[in-house]
This record gives C-alpha cells, sequence and structure tokens, in this order.
C-alpha cells in the first residue's frame, strides 16, 4: 500500500476502524488526528508506518497541518465529528460556536480540497431540528463546490455481524457518489462470529483453542496463529446468576418480576441473539450479554462484532479497549464505502 495513488486524512479517527476500511479499499493513510492518544497507539500499533497527532481538532491550523506534514495533496478526508456539539441556534451550524469540531473538519476540506470527503455520524443527525443540521452539512460544503449525497447505512448489510445504523455524508468534486448496494444477502450472526472463542480467558499472543468454525471466523482469522484481546470478565454471583435467567436473544423481560428493575435501563439483561446479527455494542457499558456464556463479550468478540480482524491488536486497558472499539466505524462497513469512492479518483 505504500505507493498507492490513492491517500486520505482521517480526523476524529479514533483506533482507526474508518483507516482500516479505506487501507483495505487500497489507500494510504497520510495522517490520523484524534483527541485520544490511547486510541492513537492502537492506531499506531496496527499501522507502524502511520503518521498520528493528537490534539484538539478545534484548535489546529490545517495550513499549519499542510505545512509540517508535508502534504500537498490527498484524495479523500475521512472522519467522524462528534455529535454533541451539532447546536441549530442559527440557519447553519457552521456558525455557531458550539459546532467547532465540525467546523474544523469543514476547514480541513476546505484548505486540501481533497477528490472527495467522507463524513459519518449518528443516523438522526439528518433529523435534528427537522432537518436543519443536514440541510447545513449539504450547504456548507455545496458551497465549496462538492456534490453532496447522503444515507443511513446499515452495517449487517455490508458483512458485520451487527445491525449497526450510521449516517454517511459523502461529497465528490467531480460527478455523484452512489452509496455501496449491500454486499451480503444473508447477514452474518452473533454465532458465526463468534462461536470458535472460548469462554474463558486466553493469554494475549497463545495458540486459538478452537478450529475456525464459519467462513467469517477464517476471514477474521486470515494470516494469524494467536490470540489477543480475549480476557473474559469475572462477573459477581448475582450478575452471572440473573444472567444464566435469560434465554439465547433474551432480555430482562425473561426475568421474573422482582428481578426486572434491579438495572434501571431498557437494555439491561440482554443476550445477543446467536442467530441474528448482534445489537449495536456499546463502548463497555455491561448491558449486553454473550448468547451462551454467563459474561459480557470479551474485547475481541466485540472487535469481531465490529469486523476488526484478529490481526487488528489493542492496547492499554481493557476499558480503555472497549471503548476505543465500541467507538469505532465498522472497517468492513468502511470498505464498502471506500470502494466505491475509487472510480471517482480514476
Amino acid at each position: 500500500m505504500q505507493d498507492s495513488k490513492y491517500t486520505f486524512i482521517d480526523l476524529f479517527s479514533g483506533c482507526g476502524g474508518l483507516s482500516l476500511g479505506f487501507e483495505m479499499a487500497g489507500y494510504k493513510s497520510l495522517l490520523a488526528i484524534d483527541n485520544w492518544q490511547d486510541a492513537l497507539d492502537t492506531y499506531k500499533h496496527n499501522n507502524p508506518d502511520a503518521r498520528t497527532l493528537c490534539g484538539d481538532l478545534s484548535k489546529i491550523n490545517p495550513e499549519d497541518i499542510k505545512r509540517e506534514y508535508n502534504i500537498d495533496r490527498v484524495s479523500v478526508i475521512i472522519g467522524g465529528p462528534p455529535c454533541q456539539g451539532f447546536s441549530i441556534a442559527g440557519k447553519r451550524i457552521i456558525d455557531d460556536e458550539r459546532n467547532k469540531l465540525y467546523k474544523s473538519f469543514v476547514s480541513f476540506v476546505r484548505c486540501f480540497m481533497p477528490d472527495a470527503f467522507v463524513m459519518e455520524n449518528v443516523p438522526n443527525i439528518l433529523s435534528i431540528g427537522d432537518g436543519v443540521v443536514k440541510e447545513s452539512i449539504i450547504k456548507d460544503f455545496s458551497d465549496l463546490g462538492y456534490n453532496v449525497n447522503y444515507k443511513i447505512l446499515l452495517a449487517s448489510d455490508y458483512g458485520v455481524p451487527q445491525n449497526r445504523r450510521r449516517a454517511v455524508f459523502v461529497g465528490l468534486r467531480n460527478g455523484e457518489y452512489s452509496f455501496p448496494t449491500p454486499t451480503t444477502t444473508t447477514p452474518i450472526t452473533t454465532k458465526e462470529a463468534l462461536s470458535d472463542l472460548p469462554d474463558n480467558s486466553v493469554a494475549d499472543g497463545e495458540a486459538y483453542p478452537l478450529p475456525a468454525q464459519s467462513v467469517y471466523q477464517q476471514m477474521m482469522r486470515k494470516g494469524v496463529e494467536t490470540l489477543h484481546n480475549h480476557q473474559a470478565t469475572i462477573h459477581t454471583e448475582q450478575t452471572t446468576r440473573i444472567i444464566s435467567m435469560v434465554p439465547d436473544g433474551g432480555n430482562y423481560k425473561d426475568l421474573p418480576k422482582e428481578l426486572q428493575q434491579t438495572r434501571n435501563v431498557h437494555i439491561a439483561w440482554s443476550r445477543l441473539n446467536s442467530k441474528k446479527p448482534s445489537i449495536t455494542i456499546d463502548t463497555g457499558h455491561r448491558h449486553h450479554f454473550h448468547y451462551t456464556y454467563n459474561r459480557v463479550p470479551t474485547v475481541r468478540e466485540s472487535a469481531r462484532i465490529q469486523s476488526f480482524p484478529d490481526s487488528f491488536v489493542f492496547t492499554h486497558s481493557k476499558t480503555s479497549q472497549y471503548k476505543q472499539v465500541g467507538n469505532a466505524v465498522p472497517p468492513l462497513m468502511a470498505k464498502a464505502i471506500a470502494e466505491q469512492l475509487l472510480p471517482n479518483h480514476k
């Protein structure tokens, strides 16, 4: 990939799910910027040649980046500005001080004028303020000369064993972007994703205790002989007892009445359904349990659900790893988005 003519800068990169998908499609990372060093350490661990920068994007001047990193041209700018900032105080979100991080994404696109940009976010960004935010995003990039399309994508349509939805905006300077058609007609189930990973912990770097049992598992294990990030959580006796009462795919409604309110969130005590893609995994809040085992998924199981290959190793504490995985864009979905861009660069 070193000599790839297709390049990208990843803003708000996290540990690199979006980047990994673009790399799978044949792009090369020129720079990844995020304000969380743990995530960037994982990014760098998995891509030693990559350049990373830890900093607050609302305070970073893209002209300085252009000069300091000697980046003349970039094919695509990708990333997902945190959605908490989106304010609709005015007609245009770019003019509101609270939208600094979104504004920084726009300023990077204005500075580098890439062939394309890809911006992902939570699905309700399309409906905030009766669509004011969506229309404002389209206007901000249209004013820079981009043809902008948007769509809510479902990760399980692209080989990811998870029903995660993301809103994606894509802008092209030339031509019109067509979103990728689903790559799979039969979604990958959680069992197909996880059944080769044992209930007990496996020390980092040990051999797989079980052989691959599905095509998806073979793909995840490709080129890898050892397992990482599979440390099982030991729950309290009460938690283990309660979850043991919940069937595959069940939730708190399957518990005796007196136990239903032991956690005050409607997603509490949910078991993954072995016959379906996973529900959207979170950043480690511990409400979703394995479809068979009486514990939350390990970091590696969560990474499988996000479609990170087993060769992608997460660094830092287990709490940090869960957050890195949960915040990421599923790489296989990112790959489908990236591959659709390629013809527009030729």
